[in-house]
């Protein structure tokens, strides 16, 4: 379609630098988001943080539930810092540019995490599942070798898979487009620089679309079922309302992540709208990473009892 001067020029734009053109139409809306975003980061920053030292730091929560709550934080630690602060910067900045090995790697590790965080919530599911449904095999059942294994085949399966949809989606020419029309470097904005077809780069997007959002969901619905059933059965009502609680906080979550993850990149990429997808990029990015500890700690008894007996740690400590 394109001849040998097409894929040169292609070739040596990828050498360059992108521009993330952001929402640089509408100038009065950057000092807006520069601040919400700021904000957002900086609650992010803080509430992962300290549910990490909590679970860490506090035997009470040497459990696998908070084994994958902790995987979970430092995960959107790293999510929320890999295209976070090239936003602030970008909107405090007249120059939008970023360069074509940050863009490579602003892709890759947000691609990764985002994934990591699909397998990491099924498999916090089945945590519950296994809680809810077999209390006299729990023990057994969720071992801390089984949950590291079970942690490192997401981080890893995910990692991989983001190394070939990255390879494959740089490597495509630009025909010199470097204008990104997003808030960062993602698959569906880089796809629409590209001056040849890109049907397959979407079908793969699509096959791993139904295998890292799609089959963990319906994995997580499942567990639920088995989950709902459980509790049903469970005569006290207090005891219904306890086994309830440990679950409503991870629906929440799941549905702020999937519903977001679905409605981004379950689209062929050529039907992807630039505006909405800018609002969705935000709000899984930004947004559900901040949200997420709130959710966790707000009804959670087992963490307010942690940060209690940290502070009076602290209070016993600094009075000797």
């Amino acid at each position: 379609m394109y001849g040998k001067g097409a894929r040169e020029d292609g070739n040596q734009s990828s050498l360059g630098e992108f521009i993330l053109l952001g929402v640089s139409d509408r100038p009065q809306l950057e000092l807006l988001l520069f601040v919400l975003i700021l904000i957002s980061y900086t609650i992010t920053l803080l509430g992962n943080t300290t549910i990490i030292l909590v679970s860490s730091l506090d035997p009470h929560l040497h459990t696998p539930m908070y084994f994958f709550l902790s995987n979970l934080s430092f995960l959107d630690l790293c999510y929320t810092t890999s295209v976070g602060p090239q936003m602030l910067l970008n909107f405090h900045s007249t120059q939008k540019s970023i360069s074509w090995a940050g863009c490579v790697a602003q892709l890759y590790i947000s691609l990764s995490l985002g994934l990591t965080e699909c397998l990491l919530l099924a498999i916090m599911a089945y945590d519950r599942y296994a809680a809810i449904c077999q209390p006299l095999r729990y023990t057994a059942i969720m071992s801390h070798r089984f949950c590291l294994q079970l942690a490192a085949t997401a981080w890893l399966c995910s990692f991989g898979n983001s190394m070939l949809h990255t390879i494959r989606t740089m490597r495509l020419p630009r025909c010199g487009q470097n204008q990104i029309d997003n808030l960062f470097c993602e698959i569906p904005a880089l796809l629409k620089l590209a001056c040849v077809d890109t049907s397959a780069n979407e079908a793969e997007v699509l096959a791993s679309s139904v295998i890292f959002l799609l089959v963990p969901l319906g994995f997580i619905l499942m567990s639920y079922g088995y989950i709902g059933a459980a509790v049903l059965k469970i005569r006290s009502a207090k005891g219904r309302i306890k086994a309830f609680n440990t679950c409503t906080s991870h629906l929440a979550v799941v549905s702020l992540f999937y519903g977001t993850g679905i409605s981004m990149y379950l689209q062929p990429p050529s039907s992807y709208s630039q505006h909405r997808g800018k609002i969705v990029s935000l709000f899984y990015t930004m947004v559900t990473p901040m949200l997420n500890p709130i959710i966790y700690t707000l009804r959670n008894k087992e963490v307010h009892g942690a940060l209690q007996r940290a502070l009076r740690r602290n209070v016993t400590a600094q009075g000797l």
